[in-house]
């Protein structure tokens, strides 16, 4: 498949699954047991780089790819090890989320099938229902990447949540104090959001903190996708988000910034002391916070 090859199937594609396909959640089993897919099952993602005209596939790097796997195949290796992450549609098929480039340079090699995996991404209606559920008007946005996961050989960390074999499909580690920190805030009035900018798929996020006994109420990830391509559809769910909440906090590994829709006020509080008492010095934090909202 030569370059203009490429552009023009790209753009084929997706004038033919437009106002067809929709992107729909894919059931527990089929998460866990497909674990490949034919090329031709995966369409390119209209909101991402790869597939609009003013920027559009690079050549170069699928073209590295392409070297890569052919080499693999030469020695009978596995040309593509890490599997590419996509969304279910119907009426059929799947949506890339990340992989666009590792997809042309598999179809350029003639590689029939291809390893995925298969998550679950809040959609705008899944955001309107959470807001329309809640009955709060505080907010906190918390990163999972950056705030709350933690690497495997960190000193400060919470339990397994999950034993043999359940673990392995998401064998993530919590800093300690999180899920504290998360009763804290429920018990408190405020409605928990977690951001990421790795895709993850919600049921695996929202199984994940069950299993802390806590409660999250969005979930939503590759944020760094949607931060480059703002869709109609994201600023509409961001403008649904900031517009619910007259308080919002968002908390980070140093601060925790409180700011206010109505009056756009906004105050800045440092998360000092050890490591092991983040999350306890964090609470000490919201709930002065609350004392002086008189809440």
């Amino acid at each position: 498949m030569a370059k203009t090859q490429l552009s023009e199937f790209v753009a084929k594609d997706l004038e033919k699954q437009k106002g067809i396909s929709i992107p729909v959640h894919a059931g527990l089993l089929e998460r866990l047991l497909v674990r490949k897919t034919a090329c031709s099952n995966l369409h390119p993602n209209a909101e991402d780089e790869f597939s609009m005209d003013s920027v559009g596939p690079s050549y170069r790097i699928v073209s590295e790819y392409e070297t890569k796997f052919r080499e693999a195949m030469h020695f009978d290796k596995r040309p593509i090890e890490e599997p590419l992450t996509v969304e279910k549609l119907r009426p059929r098929g799947y949506l890339l989320l990340n992989g666009h480039h590792r997809w042309a340079a598999a179809m350029r090699c003639n590689i029939k099938k291809v390893p995925i995996k298969i998550i679950n991404c809040a959609t705008e209606s899944d955001i309107k229902k959470i807001l329309e559920k809640s009955q709060h008007d505080k907010r906190v946005a918390i990163d999972l990447d950056e705030v709350i996961f933690r690497s495997p050989d960190h000193p400060h960390l919470e339990k397994k949540p999950f034993l043999f074999p359940m673990d392995r499909r998401f064998n993530k580690r919590v800093r300690l104090g999180i899920p504290a920190l998360f009763y804290f805030l429920v018990k408190h009035g405020y409605d928990i959001w977690v951001y990421a900018s790795e895709y993850y798929s919600i049921d695996d996020i929202q199984r994940f903190f069950r299993a802390y006994s806590v409660h999250v109420d969005g979930i939503i990830t590759g944020v760094s996708k949607r931060e480059q391509n703002k869709s109609a559809s994201h600023m509409r769910m961001n403008e649904l988000i900031g517009s619910k909440y007259e308080m919002r906090l968002h908390i980070d590994n140093e601060s925790i910034i409180e700011t206010h829709s109505k009056t756009k006020d906004f105050n800045e509080y440092t998360i000092e002391g050890p490591e092991e008492e983040w999350a306890k010095n964090a609470i000490a934090i919201i709930e002065e916070i609350e004392k002086r909202a008189g809440k």
